[in-house]
């Protein structure tokens, strides 16, 4: 049976001298850690912060973790120093050293003053009230160690990631944002004056107040990463700086639009006054064909022919002011206006003027039905036949005579197509009825 002292069995040379090299080997690790802490640049920037909200509340608690963190690893390389000292005695540990040894390696040997653990807000070792002084192990105190490493190194890391991300970012943005309020400047976009100016304006008030909350309160602008222990698990949260860019990016593409109108205005401006010229032309001949079949045709509903709409050559006239004054924000809209209302103008004049020549239409087919059946009539030698000459004529009358009753002349041309195909035994296709004239037409 082994040697036993006041924390259980006493270790001989070979794991005294184990355990001093692991508390030494985890000594260098702890020191390197935290000198790295020391230096890490996002600790520098925020100490010399003016900070705000959740960031300034998580660097002072961080700040008095770091501070602890100093204070335990003092007290913890005091005691290995201690351990190594008495270790350092003789070749061959006496019972007494190896006891002593085994107290300060294994046993809760190592004393931090109470103040220290309570202005850090660290927990006490029984998770009772805070005392003058805590006594700790090694091991207690090495995971004590790594665990207020592990919060602070994720503070730091946290608050640097959105320092280096974002303000960069804003900061090229709010570039192009100055590069694109002169540019609408230059096109007449002006807050006030113009939707776009207006977006401008927002998009810069908004832009100025993220960059000073970036600065100021960096974790408020952090996204930790669901599930990761691991210190600076996430990503900054860029929401705001994405809608502001895609914002600007909008702006962008309206004012491009405005460039483009200043660039082909006149074209378009030409390119209208065509079309609302072809529309009155159209117009003019609709109205001037209504008289023709007013005249020449008898018993049938003709539509109105209305004028030109004096407001779309108003809209136009403005338009070409617009452009001499360079005023390229207001052209914009109206030519997109106007172009769909021109041709929707052109579009209203040619229905007007194929409604008005429908009736001549009308007789035209049938004027051409009638000397198709007399052509038909005559290659079969019956051109001659008293009753088909009768019916023809009084069609023929009919159809060139003015003014022309659409309906009467029309059932005096089914009368002679009856004549024409009684006569040629049902030849020629009476209407409504099926024959070989279908497939031939009147002209077969």
């Amino acid at each position: 049976m082994g040697v036993t002292g006041p924390t259980g069995p006493v270790m001989d040379r070979d794991e005294v001298d184990r355990a001093l090299a692991r508390l030494g080997a985890e000594h260098e690790a702890i020191e390197t850690s935290l000198l790295a802490l020391q230096d890490h640049a996002g600790r520098r920037l925020l100490e010399g912060a003016d900070l705000t909200g959740v960031t300034k509340e998580r660097w002072a608690a961080t700040e008095a973790a770091i501070t602890l963190l100093w204070t335990y690893f003092d007290a913890y390389a005091g005691a290995l120093r201690t351990a190594r000292e008495i270790r350092a005695r003789r070749r061959w540990s006496s019972r007494e050293d190896l006891a002593e040894l085994t107290e300060l390696l294994s046993g809760e040997s190592v004393t931090v003053p109470g103040s220290a653990t309570a202005a850090a807000g660290a927990p006490t070792p029984d998770g009772g009230p805070g005392r003058l002084t805590e006594r700790y192990s090694l091991t207690t105190l090495v995971d004590r160690m790594n665990d207020l490493y592990a919060r602070s190194l994720d503070m730091v890391v946290a608050a640097d990631a959105v320092w280096s991300a974002l303000p960069a970012r804003i900061d090229l943005l709010a570039a192009e944002l100055q590069r694109t309020r002169q540019l609408a400047h230059s096109v007449g976009v002006r807050p006030g004056e113009h939707p776009a100016g207006d977006d401008l304006e927002r998009i810069t008030r908004t832009l100025t107040r993220l960059r000073e909350q970036v600065v100021s309160d960096p974790l408020a602008f952090w996204k930790p990463t669901e599930g990761s222990s691991a210190p600076g698990g996430g990503r900054p949260d860029t929401t705001v700086y994405d809608r502001e860019a895609r914002a600007l990016e909008d702006v962008r593409r309206e004012i491009d639009a405005v460039l483009e109108v200043r660039k082909d205005a006149e074209a378009r401006i030409v390119k209208l006054r065509d079309l609302l010229s072809r529309a009155d032309r159209t117009l003019a001949e609709a109205r001037t064909a209504r008289g023709e079949v007013l005249a020449k045709i008898a018993a049938t509903e003709v539509p109105v022919v209305s004028g030109p709409p004096t407001v779309l050559q108003e809209q136009l006239a403005t338009a070409a002011e617009y452009r001499r004054s360079a005023q390229w924000h207001r052209l914009s809209p109206l030519l997109e206006a106007l172009e769909r209302k021109a041709e929707d103008e052109l579009l209203r004049a040619r229905e007007s003027l194929t409604a008005v020549t429908a009736p001549l239409a009308v007789r035209a087919e049938l004027r051409g039905r009638l000397d198709a059946y007399k052509a038909k009539v005559a290659r079969h030698g019956l051109a001659e036949d008293p009753e088909l000459v009768e019916k023809y004529e009084r069609a023929r009358r009919m159809l060139w005579s003015a003014p022309c009753d659409l309906r009467v002349a029309e059932q005096a041309v089914l009368r002679y197509q009856h004549a024409a195909a009684e006569l040629l035994g049902g030849a020629a296709r009476v209407p409504g009825q099926s024959g070989p004239e279908d497939r031939g037409g009147p002209g077969a």
